[in-house]
């Protein structure tokens, strides 16, 4: 089982490092055909739907993940919240949005006990298996159902947080393990070029 949990791992930071290089060649303007973003329609916490519409204006900052994760999301939510923290109240001048790639166990009352260990500021959102989908494809994001031993699973997912600005355009992103000086300047920036 520890062997199965190291190879997804390893599994999962080659492809956020794959999908990291992949935006970073977009955002550097080699690859204009392709678009990261666009209008979705997901259910928060609360069970209220919520669409693209509901984060304009303002920049977003978001995570693909799952509740069952066993390591990247809780490090990496976990890390968000910190950055938070040394943002002090500029942190509330963007939306933080955590979206499931699990959306048959990740419920929205599952999202919302999950995200209340880290700053209340992050938002869970599910939906259906089309809804959730359809945004992965928006954002290049990549998951897929990994079968495990005993009839469980997990799910592979990009480690990758998408930084958007507040007309939901590419801003730039935080890879996977990242420095934290560095994840704390790109969301400074965000914060005040986006």
């Amino acid at each position: 089982m520890p062997r199965a949990r190291i190879a997804i791992a390893a599994l999962t930071l080659v492809l956020a490092a794959i999908a990291g290089t992949l935006l970073w060649i977009t955002f550097r303007g080699e690859d204009t055909s392709a678009t990261v973003g666009g209008p979705f329609t997901l259910v928060d916490e609360t069970g209220r739907t919520v669409t693209q519409a509901d984060f304009e204006g303002s920049p977003t900052v978001i995570f693909f993940g799952f509740t069952f994760c066993p390591d990247v999301c809780p490090t990496t939510l976990y890390e968000l919240t910190l950055q938070m923290q040394d943002l002090g109240p500029d942190a509330d001048k963007a939306d933080w949005l955590f979206v499931t790639v699990d959306p048959e166990r990740d419920t929205p009352e599952a999202l919302r006990q999950y995200t209340s260990a880290f700053d209340s500021r992050i938002i869970g959102l599910s939906g259906t298996e089309e809804q959730v989908a359809a945004m992965a494809k928006q954002y290049f994001a990549y998951y897929k159902r990994v079968p495990m031993e005993g009839g469980d699973y997990t799910m592979e997912h990009t480690a990758t947080v998408f930084l958007m600005d507040s007309g939901n355009e590419l801003f730039g992103t935080i890879g996977y393990g990242e420095d934290a000086g560095m994840a704390l300047s790109k969301l400074r920036r965000l914060l005040r070029d986006g």
